[in-house]
């Protein structure tokens, strides 16, 4: 009988795994709606293609080399991997497959690079871009991960981020800012006299969709990340930490809604659905301590930080097609230094060292691969290819032909 638990134990935890892998992985189409939906119409098929092209080279990196990078045969408190075995030997008593673990970490790599896809729309050339997807999911991402997640140096001070809000999304942010900043502005983003010309998006029911699919998808992200559910206290915990996440996201919309409608005197969706996103995104770092009152207070203050974020990285003329800078740099670092507030394990000393390190790997990183790739074959498209729209140019297909055929 106890081995019929087991047995029954291991199948379950496996399932749930697996499961929350596919809602986590449920998020690339959440972040390709997103996007499409946030750029003009000549740019969607551009950006469409770069998204699942990233999935499935963040899928097949992390299978060559990242996972063990990343997890097989390292010495816990170190800062360099051993490269062990592709993928590892199933360990002994373990409590679910070692497949299944795999699934659930190789979809996280993807949303780390799909935070980049959005900053860098309009004006990126897709090889360009496809490279550094290369570099980023399989050797900078893995890396800070074994630090974290890995049981490296990060983990064994005592650093905390349950399901990534600094080890996947503020990485993700800080590859994507060193590209911004190589990159420049699009054209006609910000006028000589330093004023700021918005860009509307194209399709905001995409974008609305977009928000949503990362919502649901955002509950096997954080939920999968609690590791278990075949017993009363991982069930409980898996509850919560459901409960906590959807309350972060609502009051960051809420937040979002209020504070545009106070500074413009409009209810502004983009700025909403970005209000959603930087509550998931700072309840992310520790999902399970918090109360849901305070986790909606997280969210809150998460979705007034945003739109604030957005406007300040406008100032200073760093061009964010989507706001990805700031739910998911801003709001990531905000979420890490709240955990010391509800979870005893964690202090604000450790978390803001933690964040530093891994900002500043990511970062350093990101712009000398991206630097390279600048000197080489240009990260930029022509000005003629960004006035015709890079759907022609990349790609050959437009999204929209009815309405951009020339």
């Amino acid at each position: 009988m106890e081995n019929t638990v087991t047995e029954l134990r291991f199948a379950l935890d496996t399932f749930y795994f697996l499961i929350s892998g596919v809602l986590v992985m449920w998020m690339a189409a959440g972040f390709a709606m997103l996007e499409a939906g946030l750029v003009r119409s000549k740019n969607t098929t551009e950006i469409l293609t770069k998204n699942i092209v990233l999935y499935a080279i963040a899928c097949t990196m992390f299978l060559l080399v990242g996972y063990n990078i990343m997890y097989v045969d390292n010495s816990a408190g170190g800062w360099l991997p051993s490269f062990g075995s592709l993928i590892g030997i199933q360990a002994e008593g373990a409590d679910h497959s070692l497949e299944s673990d795999f699934f659930f970490q190789v979809v996280f790599v993807a949303t780390a690079m799909s935070i980049v896809s959005g900053a860098v729309a309009e004006r990126m050339k897709l090889w360009a871009f496809l490279i550094f997807s290369v570099f980023l999911t399989g050797f900078i991402y893995p890396m800070e991960g074994y630090w974290t997640w890995g049981g490296g140096f990060l983990a064994e001070a005592g650093f905390s981020d349950f399901a990534g809000s600094g080890i996947v999304h503020m990485a993700g942010a800080a590859a994507a800012l060193a590209a911004v900043i190589l990159l420049g502005a699009r054209k006609g983003k910000f006028g000589k006299n330093g004023s700021v010309h918005p860009i509307p998006g194209s399709n905001m029911p995409l974008a609305t969709l977009g928000t949503l699919i990362l919502w649901m998808g955002w509950f096997g992200f954080n939920g999968g990340s609690q590791l278990a559910l075949s017993n009363a206290e991982n069930a409980s915990a898996v509850g919560l930490i459901f409960v906590n996440t959807n309350a972060a996201a609502a009051t960051g919309a809420i937040a979002a809604l209020i504070v545009s409608k106070l500074k413009w005197g409009k209810a502004d969706l983009t700025m909403i659905l970005n209000g959603a996103l930087a509550g998931l995104v700072a309840i992310t770092a520790d999902p399970l301590s918090p109360t849901p009152l305070f986790s909606a207070g997280i969210g809150a203050v998460a979705g007034i930080i945003v739109v604030y974020s957005i406007l300040t990285f406008d100032k200073l003329k760093l061009d964010d097609p989507v706001g990805a800078l700031s739910v998911h740099g801003v709001c990531g670092l905000f979420g890490l230094l709240v955990v010391p507030l509800n979870n005893e394990g964690a202090s604000f000393a450790t978390q803001l060292y933690g964040a530093a390190v891994i900002f500043g790997f990511v970062f350093v990183a990101s712009w000398i691969v991206w630097s390279v790739i600048k000197v080489t074959m240009g990260v930029r498209v022509t000005a003629e290819e960004e006035e015709t729209g890079m759907d022609l140019h990349d790609c050959g297909v437009e999204a929209y032909p009815e309405f951009t055929a020339r």
